[in-house]
């Protein structure tokens, strides 16, 4: 047979499928394809499309078969394919024969060896279309049997291609399904012809159903092997470990140790969940590092020496009563700020990731009796919206709740006791606080008021309540612009002397410069002073403290943050020189 006679009945099914749209406009009267007969009808372009393979191959087989014998197969193959297929079905004729006719241009240059590799089979096919057959089969049963959900938003997107494996995935939920309701003796629910048709989709997509089922297997050993060596299936362990270097510059002045240091901390949460909403926490914490002698600021905010042993530091529980209450138990390591919703410093909410100056914490949680301790507290949100929220926050901490002798306990010794009302938004945050507190020893510790200065006349007993105000901008995702102000009212128990102490802050926040995950900070202002105790020794200079740092997101794991402070008329005498202190900090997580 010469090569263009071979063309031409290579061609010929081709042009009688591109006629059929033709045909299919020109008859109205076409029966429209419903639920019932769907299977049955989308069957007619695969029997279709094999009659002219059986043609094609008739057509290379050994000599002896008539020309004529070729002819008639593939008029009649191509017959069938026109008058047999309703139009709902004709896009996948069409389709399938535009992909036989690109076939066909590339088999007429091969030699004879190489024809018989023509893609016949849907299983030979490396996606499902939503034009092949068992893609339209697998959704007709999906339909009928409610097998898939869909997606989130109500939607099946059955008009978009899947892999054999997606494929195989669905499959396997009709098969399941359509199992149970034999199972529960609803066999009539399940038509003869959905059967046929999962029958030959399992035969079909065998190979894709057994790596699927076996994949399954493996994840459940290894999953089961998990459960087995897990530590515990209700608790995480988060941990942080800081790295820090740090000096002070400070002219040669002989009220701080100047030398180089290189210390650590090193904390372990341990997260317990028991129903998914509530948090029990325990901490353990080992860290060296000692505060420099005289330190006007409490400048490290990681600091406080336990010589690296380990320690309980934190041990509370939190939990919800119903949607809008959250309540917190502490019976360890209790500070009055875990009471409320937060600080509203961008600066000041972690000592890992934040300003390394403990003047980032506004002044108005410092006020209270020195040190942690035990206690509970609640939050209540009185509007809690998409876009904004507003709440009220309170709880009390006792200092030495463990100790059961006169002038201690729960109630009767050294505590503090907190309210705040907060707003939190999308743009702005705001805090309005209120600390009442008592401490047998005074509040003449408080930063700049007589750390330095040993002033006995304040060193007693003594009430204090402060009042604070924090506020913090969100401009887009960006900035955060904000700060603060802290004013205490301390009485004098015992014929001391009753003074007043003040503190201002500025904060600015610049979120991701330099990449996701990176902080520039810029924090200034006046630490805590007072001018009411010139008399009794302290100064009234008013130091200043501004520090700039700069945390850098190496990964998910590491960030490293130098910080520079700076520190003038530190202890609030401006015959102290002007200080500098230069701090580089590495922060692991895991």
């Amino acid at each position: 047979m010469s090569r263009v006679m071979w063309s031409l009945l290579l061609a010929a099914p081709v042009a009688g499928a591109v006629l059929l749209p033709l045909e299919a406009i020109a008859t109205p009267n076409q029966p429209a394809l419903t639920t019932e007969n769907f299977v049955t009808e989308a069957a007619s372009p695969i029997e279709a499309i094999s009659a002219t393979e059986s043609a094609i191959e008739v057509a290379e087989s050994p000599e002896g078969v008539a020309e004529s014998q070729v002819l008639s197969q593939l008029s009649d193959a191509t017959q069938y394919s026109q008058t047999s297929v309703p139009e709902a079905v004709s896009e996948v004729i069409v389709d399938t024969d535009i992909n036989s006719l690109e076939q066909i241009v590339e088999y007429s240059s091969e030699d004879n060896s190489d024809r018989l590799g023509q893609v016949t089979s849907i299983s030979q096919l490396s996606d499902v279309q939503p034009t092949d057959w068992a893609f339209q089969a697998l959704q007709s049963l999906v339909e009928r049997y409610g097998v898939i959900a869909g997606y989130p938003d109500g939607t099946y997107r059955g008009n978009r291609a899947l892999t054999r494996y997606e494929f195989a995935a669905g499959l396997n939920a009709a098969l399941d399904r359509v199992n149970e309701l034999i199972a529960a003796g609803l066999a009539e629910a399940v038509t003869q012809e959905d059967l046929a048709t999962l029958q030959r989709l399992q035969e079909e997509f065998a190979a894709e159903l057994a790596t699927l089922r076996g994949r399954v297997d493996s994840l459940e050993a290894r999953t089961a092997e998990l459960e087995a060596n897990q530590f515990s299936t209700t608790t995480r362990l988060q941990g942080r470990v800081q790295f820090l270097v740090s000096n002070v510059f400070d002219e040669d002045d002989d009220r701080f140790d100047d030398q180089t240091i290189f210390v650590n901390r090193v904390r372990l949460n341990f997260d317990t969940s028991f129903t998914g909403e509530d948090r029990l926490r325990t901490r353990l914490q080992a860290r060296n590092i000692p505060q420099f002698e005289g330190d006007p600021i409490g400048f490290q905010a990681a600091g406080s020496d336990s010589d690296n042993s380990f320690v309980l530091d934190d041990l509370t529980y939190s939990f919800p009563v119903g949607e809008r209450i959250e309540v917190l138990i502490g019976a360890n390591g209790l500070d009055i700020d875990d009471l409320t919703e937060g600080i509203i410093s961008p600066l000041g909410e972690s000592s890992d990731s934040g300003a390394i100056s403990e003047f980032a914490d506004p002044r108005q949680y410092e006020q209270g009796f020195a040190g942690t301790g035990a206690g509970a507290g609640l939050v209540f949100r009185l509007i809690d919206n998409d876009g904004f929220s507003l709440g009220i926050s309170g709880g009390y901490v006792g200092d030495e709740p463990e100790d059961p002798a006169a002038g201690n306990g729960l109630f009767n010794g050294d505590y503090s006791a907190i309210g705040q009302i907060t707003f939190l938004s999308d743009f702005v945050d705001l805090a309005l606080t209120y600390v009442n507190a008592y401490d047998d020893s005074g509040f003449g510790d408080i930063y700049g008021a007589g750390e330095f200065y040993d002033i006995a006349a304040i060193s007693d007993a003594s009430v204090a309540n402060t009042y604070g105000a924090q506020v913090n901008f969100k401009l887009g995702d960006t900035f955060e612009i904000g700060g603060g102000i802290a004013y205490t009212d301390v009485s004098g128990l015992g014929g001391r002397p009753d003074y007043e102490l003040w503190s201002y802050q500025a904060t600015l926040a610049i979120n991701d410069l330099g990449g996701e995950g990176n902080q520039l900070g810029i924090l200034a202002g006046i630490p805590t002073y007072t001018a009411d105790l010139r008399e009794f020794g302290a100064e009234d200079d008013n130091a200043f403290l501004a520090e700039v740092y700069y945390r850098y997101t190496l990964s998910d794991n590491i960030a490293l943050t130098p910080s520079v402070i700076y520190i003038a008329n530190p202890f609030n005498n401006q015959d102290v020189d002007d200080t500098f202190i230069g701090t580089l900090r590495t922060t692991f997580s895991f």
